[in-house]
C-alpha cells in the first residue's frame, strides 16, 4: 500500500461519485441533528441505485467506500452552518462544540459573527488546518491502518459486536438494550438474506424518531392542521422533491 491508496486514474474515475457524495453531506449536514450516520448511508444507497453494478456493492468496491466517506467527511462542515447561524447542532460533534461556546457565555446564532467574529474565523480556520492534518496522518499511518484487514473476521467481528452490546448497555444500563442489538441483528441478518436494503432500513430507524418528534411540534403549531406542511414553501418543496 503506498501514497494515499488509490491512484490518479482511480481518482478521475470517483469524480462524478465524490461530487454527488459531498453535496448530499453538506446538504443532510445543514438539517439539523442528522450528522454523519445518515449522510453516509445516503450516499451510499444513492450511488449503488445509480451504479452500472449494484451488485458488486458490499465487496469492498471502491465507489462505496468513496460515497460513504465523502459524504461523512462533508457533513462536518454543513454542520457547522446550522451551529454558528441559528445556535442548532447539526450532529454530536456540533452539539459538543455548542456546549463548548455555552460554557464560555458564547450563543452561537445570527450577531455571533458581529459580535464575536475573531471565534468564527478561529473555527474556520481550525476546519481548514484538519483537512491537511488528516491528509498527513492518512498519508504516513495508511499502512499501518490497512493491517486490520489482516485480522481474521472469526476474530474481528466477535470484538466489534462486545464493544456494541457494551456500548447500547452504557446508554441506559439496561440488559434490555442488548438484547435490542441482539435481536435486531438477527433481522438484519434475516432482511440481508431476502434482498432488503439495510441501509435503507437503517435510515427509518434514525430518521423515524426525528421526523415523528418534529411532525409533533408542527402540528402544535399549525393546531393540528396538516394543510400549512404543504402551503409553507420550504417543508413543500421537500416534500414535493421526495416525492
Amino acid at each position: 500500500m503506498k501514497g494515499f491508496g488509490f491512484s490518479l486514474r482511480e481518482l478521475k474515475a470517483q469524480a462524478g461519485n465524490t461530487a454527488l457524495s459531498a453535496l448530499m453531506g453538506v446538504g443532510i449536514g445543514i438539517l439539523p441533528g442528522l450528522g454523519g450516520s445518515v449522510s453516509n448511508l445516503a450516499a451510499y444507497a444513492a450511488v449503488k441505485k445509480r451504479s452500472k453494478y449494484p451488485e458488486k456493492f458490499g465487496t469492498g468496491i471502491m465507489d462505496g467506500i468513496v460515497a460513504s466517506e465523502t459524504s461523512n467527511n462533508a457533513t462536518v462542515g454543513g454542520a457547522l452552518i446550522p451551529l454558528l447561524t441559528l445556535g442548532i447542532p447539526g450532529d454530536n460533534t456540533t452539539a459538543i462544540l455548542l456546549a463548548a461556546f455555552m460554557i464560555h457565555g458564547i450563543t452561537p446564532g445570527p450577531l455571533l459573527f458581529e459580535k464575536e467574529a475573531r471565534l468564527v474565523y478561529s473555527v474556520f480556520a481550525a476546519a481548514f488546518l484538519a483537512h491537511f492534518l488528516m491528509l498527513i496522518v492518512e498519508y504516513f499511518g495508511i499502512r499501518v491502518f490497512v493491517k486490520i484487514l489482516s485480522v481474521k473476521t472469526y476474530i474481528l467481528l466477535p470484538v466489534v459486536a462486545a464493544l456494541c452490546a457494551v456500548g447500547a448497555y452504557t446508554v441506559n444500563n439496561r440488559l434490555f438494550d442488548v438484547w435490542c442489538i441482539i435481536g435486531f441483528g438477527i433481522l438484519g441478518y434475516v432482511l440481508d438474506k431476502l434482498d432488503f436494503s439495510l441501509a435503507t432500513v437503517i435510515l427509518g430507524m434514525i430518521l423515524g424518531p426525528i421526523i415523528e418528534l418534529n411532525y409533533c411540534r408542527g402540528m402544535q403549531r399549525s393546531l393540528g392542521s396538516f394543510i400549512p406542511f404543504l402551503t409553507s414553501p420550504i417543508s413543500g418543496a421537500i416534500l414535493a422533491v421526495t416525492a
